[in-house]
């Protein structure tokens, strides 16, 4: 085969349209992992390639200089070699041009070829005596505070790389199983969770109520409260009435004061919504959707390539890196491996007390019906019940679920209701925990009037069965407020139905490896902190 033919068969083949041949004997690769990626003459003959990066480190000797040259597409660097004279104003963040001959590198390298530059070209200079990324260990807290910074780092570029190829995957995969997908607003109406952790939308300036012109309502931009969405659950709800299957993939924001490596305020949701009337169909979607995104990851080499990067800790900024190399492939292993377990929460309400109950294990809480799973609780069901996999838990008590949850039947083919449980599921990750909570929703227009929460103050989350005003009368529909539409979705007929939603951050902490939230999502978010 010749040596053309071998370049273009070579893993990197969608991207031949990117190069550019500068002549019989010079190539311009599309980026540093397709240059590395190219194999040697079958002449024997050196080829003049260049590339463009960013400077991660330099190293200045009499003789000669060291560059290593990344620029996002892989965890590996690309070794340049340089005069003196081209090494002249190159230091640690400057974006560069290099022209040069691609050779065999001396046996012992890391790589298998070297550049050996012939042209240097500056094409954006660093302040480099006040570059804050440097090459020395970092604390994850200091790389937070400089997120616009923090992205030029192998690490963080591989992240950025994965979220990217992830969010292909997922839309590759309800594509083809005809789920359409759809945009729901950011700015909406109502709490779809009924926690009352919602940001508040206001334009106005702050003015002294003596001066303000007419009322308070009338002074707002949209007249009424508004929040930024929390779920954009209740509108898939709306385009479901219409087809069968939709999903979609938005940001979602949460005004919760929690400063855990769990939370941030802005985070990605991906939500599916779907007609059906099984709960263990949605939980099969759930399911064979993640073993099908660890699939494509696998084979596009995001495994190997974090496995290498975990293995290089002078580019791994986290304050809590995984005991061994060997835990993200056992990781990724056991993910593919199924059926995932399934319990219900009175058996996973048992397993908790009888292991506190005979001194196995010690809870700050107490597992009880009413209080739901802490994280403790959590971790002990995902390491007993699943060793390894994940795990659903389904039918939590209807007390402690939102109003728009289904109470549970006996079984999916038994219309006889168990009122004190509703069709619901949480998704378990070892470590992580909660990363999918799915539902069959209640499509009946009474009984979901009568499970409504009342949108007046103190009010929040309280169901029929506490109230004082009878359902239908004036004061209780004055009371549900901007929720009158999602009955409307029942009033004009509906069918049975049900969905999920999936923290796509929570679930990258998993892949990855990494302990903190924020250390995943590019721009993170959370109580005091809201940088750039």
């Amino acid at each position: 085969m010749s040596w053309r033919s071998s370049c273009l068969q070579r893993r990197l083949q969608p991207n031949k349209y990117c190069w550019r041949r500068l002549s019989t004997t010079s190539l311009q690769p599309p980026n540093i992992a397709s240059a590395l990626a190219l194999p040697p003459r079958d002449d024997g003959e050196n080829v003049t390639i260049q590339v463009f990066g960013t400077v991660r480190t330099i190293r200045k000797q009499k003789q000669r200089a060291f560059l290593q040259l990344g620029d996002g597409s892989t965890v590996h660097h690309l070794q340049a070699v340089l005069n003196p004279d081209h090494a002249q104003g190159l230091s640690t963040g400057v974006f560069v041009a290099i022209q040069g001959l691609w050779r065999p590198a001396p046996p012992g390298k890391e790589q298998s070829h070297e550049l050996h530059a012939q042209h240097v070209t500056i094409i954006g200079a660093a302040d480099s005596e006040n570059y804050p990324i440097q090459k020395k260990f970092q604390t994850a807290e200091f790389l937070r505070s400089i997120p616009h910074l923090r992205l030029r780092l192998p690490l963080h570029a591989l992240l950025a790389r994965l979220r990217s190829e992830s969010e292909f995957l997922l839309a590759q995969y309800f594509r083809d199983r005809s789920f359409l997908r759809v945009q729901s607003p950011v700015i909406t109406s109502s709490d779809c969770e009924g926690a009352g952790h919602v940001f508040s939308l206001d334009t106005r300036a702050p003015v002294p109520e003596e001066h303000r012109e007419g009322s308070l309502e009338e002074s707002s931009f949209f007249r009424k409260p508004k929040y930024l969405t929390v779920s954009s659950q209740l509108h898939l709800e709306a385009y479901m009435q219409e087809h069968p299957k939709v999903w979609t993939f938005s940001p979602t924001f949460r005004a919760e004061k929690s400063d855990t490596p769990r939370h941030v305020s802005e985070f990605w949701m991906l939500e599916v919504e779907m007609r059906t009337q099984s709960l263990q169909e949605i939980m099969d979607l759930v399911e064979d959707m993640i073993k099908s995104l660890v699939q494509g990851l696998q084979q596009r080499s995001f495994l190997e390539e974090l496995v290498t990067m975990r293995r290089s800790r002078g580019n791994l900024q986290t304050e809590e890196p995984l005991e061994d190399d060997e835990s993200l492939p056992t990781r990724w292993a056991t993910l593919e491996e199924g059926p995932w377990p399934r319990i219900t929460y009175a058996e996973a309400l048992r397993l908790l007390q009888d292991s506190a109950g005979s001194g196995k294990s010690k809870f700050s809480h107490e597992p009880s019906w009413e209080s739901g799973l802490q994280l403790e609780h959590e971790k002990y069901i995902a390491a007993t019940v699943g060793a390894g996999k994940p795990v659903f838990v389904t039918h939590y008590p209807r007390i402690i679920k939102p109003f728009y949850m289904l109470p549970s039947a006996r079984n999916d083919n038994d219309s006889t209701v168990v009122p004190r449980t509703a069709a619901c599921f949480d998704l378990l990750l070892p470590e992580v925990c909660e990363v999918v909570g799915g539902s069959l929703r209640e499509h009946r227009l009474k009984e979901l009037e009568a499970s409504m929460p009342l949108a007046e103050p103190g009010l929040e989350g309280k169901t029929s069965s506490e109230r004082t005003e009878p359902s239908g009368s004036p004061a209780a529909t004055k009371g549900r407020g901007n929720l009158d539409w999602y009955l409307d979705l029942r009033r004009f007929g509906s069918v049975p139905h049900g969905g999920f939603g999936l923290g796509f951050d929570r679930l990258l902490c998993y892949l990855t490896g990494m302990r903190n939230i924020k250390d995943v999502v590019p721009w993170p978010r959370f109580h005091g902190r809201c940088d750039c």
